[in-house]
């Protein structure tokens, strides 16, 4: 959520400099409710290798799901990763929850018989009548 905050107090920090205005960042954050420390923190902030590795993970579960046509699911994306070398189990590709990606899923059969109560289902379309 803060980090929503922060973003937007950068975007229009950033849009008023070009405009050649004066923005009171202190003056925003206040008013947004979020300390100024943790905004600077924020700002200056270096992405781990942790941080780093699971970005570029997450690209290349991208790609593979989008190449499938969005039908591979953690298991064959898992295998398509360890193909080119990378070392993943499929526990950390089922990053595509937190990415809201998912695979399609077809049913496994098809109802081919159909309820047999005709008492509800034959209704008289010719107007005959039965005698």
């Amino acid at each position: 959520m803060t980090k929503a905050i922060y973003l937007e107090v950068s975007e229009k920090t950033e849009s008023a400099k070009k405009a050649g205005r004066r923005v009171s960042v202190s003056g925003m954050l206040k008013f947004l409710g979020v300390s100024r420390s943790g905004y600077l923190a924020w700002l200056h902030h270096v992405p781990s290798d942790t941080e780093k590795r699971h970005k570029a993970v997450k690209a290349k579960i991208q790609d593979i799901y989008d190449d499938s046509k969005q039908n591979y699911g953690a298991p064959k994306i898992t295998v398509e990763l360890r193909k080119t070398g990378e070392v993943i189990s499929e526990r950390t590709v089922a990053y595509m929850r937190q990415m809201g990606i998912r695979a399609q899923w077809s049913k496994p059969w098809t109802i081919t018989t159909k309820d047999s109560d005709f008492s509800t289902e034959l209704q008289n379309i010719l107007g005959r009548h039965t005698s």
